[in-house]
């Protein structure tokens, strides 16, 4: 960890790889959401990663992982930054940092619980703390609205559906709402076991 960023502010780098803007515009919505709980926010697009960069994600304290998903699972460009991490996988460089993800997919569901999965297991295999989203699942009643927030009922990150032919600033509403409060819970989640570990030590 980082002993520059303190422990009332995280440092949390949102990671991400986006095919057409979509993944981009939601990964600005958990940076948002980080801010407004209080963390120091970067957002790093990993489809062209520089050795600056990885050091912001060898400092940071929490990392949020998203991409776009494609045939069920997270992008080529995303896998190709998570298999260059297998010397910090090594190394322990990520050890104990909370993690959580997001995607999104052109379909309603578009096996986006598989590609989830794959940025639970990197972080696993990084020795992280996997945050979940938190929220109980919306419209699923009649009484509801897709104007829920976690609108798609998904647990372990947040999952958004994005139409194909629609440009980035017509991404979900809800969806954005979501990952906002996924940000939000990350930077509270780390700041409380920042504090725990100080209060420990």
């Amino acid at each position: 960890m980082s002993a520059s960023i303190g422990i009332n502010r995280p440092g949390v780098v949102v990671a991400h790889h986006s095919g057409w803007g979509h993944t981009a515009a939601l990964a600005d919505a958990v940076a948002e959401g980080a801010r407004l709980a209080g963390a120091t926010v970067t957002t790093l697009a990993v489809g062209q990663i520089t050795e600056e960069q990885w050091t912001v994600l060898d400092e940071a304290d929490a990392i949020i992982f998203g991409s776009a998903t494609y045939m069920g699972n997270v992008s080529a460009g995303f896998q190709t930054f998570a298999e260059l991490s297998s010397r910090r996988c090594m190394t322990g460089a990520w050890r104990d940092k909370v993690a959580a993800g997001f995607v999104n997919s052109g379909s309603k569901s578009g096996d986006k619980l598989h590609a989830l999965m794959s940025l639970s297991v990197l972080a696993a295999q990084h020795h992280m703390h996997w945050v979940n989203l938190g929220l109980v699942p919306g419209w699923n009643s009649s009484t509801s609205s897709e104007q829920d927030l976690n609108r798609l009922g998904f647990f372990l990150g947040a999952g958004a559906q994005t139409d194909t032919d629609v440009s980035a600033e017509h991404v979900h509403k809800s969806d954005v709402l979501t990952c906002r409060h996924l940000g939000g819970r990350v930077a509270e989640v780390t700041a409380q076991l920042l504090a725990g570990r100080t209060a420990a030590a």
